[in-house]
């Protein structure tokens, strides 16, 4: 049995943020992180923008940590490794391999999976939910021979692949059921804009449809929508969302239907066993109720916090306005605060236009989210305590 102070599961930035603020705190305990994937943890952002349309960009230019730095930090890496038991009450991980590791101290940090559609055809060749590096280089491989190509989603994931994708010299179609691209981010005036820019762009917008599913034998030639619309495509990118990876910890109290529940310190119930990023169900200190975010910088914030608190000699709570950016037809978005509901009213500093603004969203006189579209970054900051401050002092009134 190998026996270890620390144990991290998961190979994303969340588990290499833990690793690096870990070491911060205790620099001799032993650690070992198991990633599933047989890459150091990277990131995955770039996955849908620049590095679609690029092949000068390696796995190099997204790894979070290079292999060297665990080295010299005495963390042992396990790549290609899957976890397929933890046992709560005697702290043990047993590995795919048959080994056990007997661990002090843990946090899970195992991440999302791409959502699928229950529709016909969804596991056809070259049908791609783009999570992972891997599927990226499938993505760019395709795309060598494939010229029909249809993006299904318009979120985030959707609206990226399809920008990236509009000088790869195919023919590019975005399906989605919703009315306007980023229905659920922007209120309807920025998001109708947002949209127009697309069809300028000459992206063929295929929206208020709903998907039916894929055609073909071994692989997709087809889609089909519940409408009845149906035309070729030799390449789906699918981005509906995502789902946490909780099968490891099913049916023990580190599960619930809305993700792990932890404390305001990232602890689970179970004491000296920790969550961060995708699965991580948070109070929210600032917007109040329990929260989950998706996104790199919060995942990161967090792998920091948890490390420190993993440690026990730097007590921390986890607090944070969220935010997350976003680039697609040449501009960048920074998104802050709550956008759990649809924004219907926007005070707007800029021009939408000229692509330079400032969307700003109120819950009454409360200021709980905000839009920046290619603002100098200083700014962004100031956005953030912009919004912490309002609501706050919304909940001492």
């Amino acid at each position: 049995m190998i026996q270890r102070d620390y144990l991290i599961v998961g190979g994303g930035v969340g588990g290499a943020s833990v690793c690096d603020s870990l070491r911060q705190y205790d620099t001799k305990g032993s650690v070992t992180l198991v990633c599933s994937e047989p890459y150091l943890p990277y990131q995955r952002p770039p996955l849908s923008k620049s590095f679609l349309k690029d092949a000068g960009i390696s796995f190099d230019n997204l790894v979070e940590k290079p292999e060297d730095w665990y080295k010299k930090k005495g963390i042992e890496v396990r790549l290609g490794t899957y976890v397929r038991e933890f046992n709560i009450e005697r702290r043990l991980a047993v590995l795919e391999n048959g080994q056990t590791i007997e661990f002090r101290k843990a946090c899970l940090a195992t991440g999302s999976r791409a959502r699928r559609p229950q529709v016909a055809g969804a596991n056809l060749g070259n049908v791609v939910y783009l999570r992972s590096f891997r599927d990226a280089l499938a993505i760019r491989e395709i795309l060598l021979s494939e010229k029909h190509v249809v993006v299904v989603g318009s979120g985030f994931l959707g609206a990226e692949v399809s920008s990236f994708l509009t000088n790869s010299g195919a023919k590019l179609s975005l399906l989605s059921r919703d009315k306007v691209i980023w229905q659920d981010l922007l209120d309807p005036e920025s998001a109708q804009w947002l949209t127009d820019s697309y069809l300028e762009a000459g992206i063929q917008l295929l929206l208020s449809e709903n998907l039916n599913g894929f055609e073909g034998k071994t692989v997709i030639k087809n889609i089909q929508t519940k409408s009845g619309m149906r035309f070729p495509a030799g390449l789906a990118v699918v981005a509906i969302g995502t789902e946490p990876n909780l099968q490891l910890v099913a049916n023990t109290p580190l599960s619930s239907p809305s993700g792990c529940p932890v404390n305001e310190y990232l602890e689970t119930d179970e004491k000296g066993i920790y969550a961060v990023g995708d699965i991580a169900l948070y109070p929210d200190r600032i917007y109040g109720g329990a929260k989950r975010t998706t996104n790199i910088e919060m995942t990161r914030l967090q792998g920091l916090t948890a490390g420190a608190n993993l440690s026990g000699r730097k007590r921390q709570k986890f607090e944070g306005v969220p935010t997350c950016s976003s680039q697609v037809l040449g501009m960048h978005f920074d998104f802050v605060g709550d956008f759990s509901t649809p924004h219907l009213l926007a005070e707007i500093e800029g021009s939408r236009e000229k692509r330079n603004f400032i969307a700003r969203y109120r819950r009454g006189e409360t200021l709980i989210a905000a839009v920046l579209c290619d603002r100098p970054s200083d700014e962004l900051a100031a956005i953030q305590e912009e919004v912490k401050t309002s609501v706050l002092s919304r909940t001492k009134r």
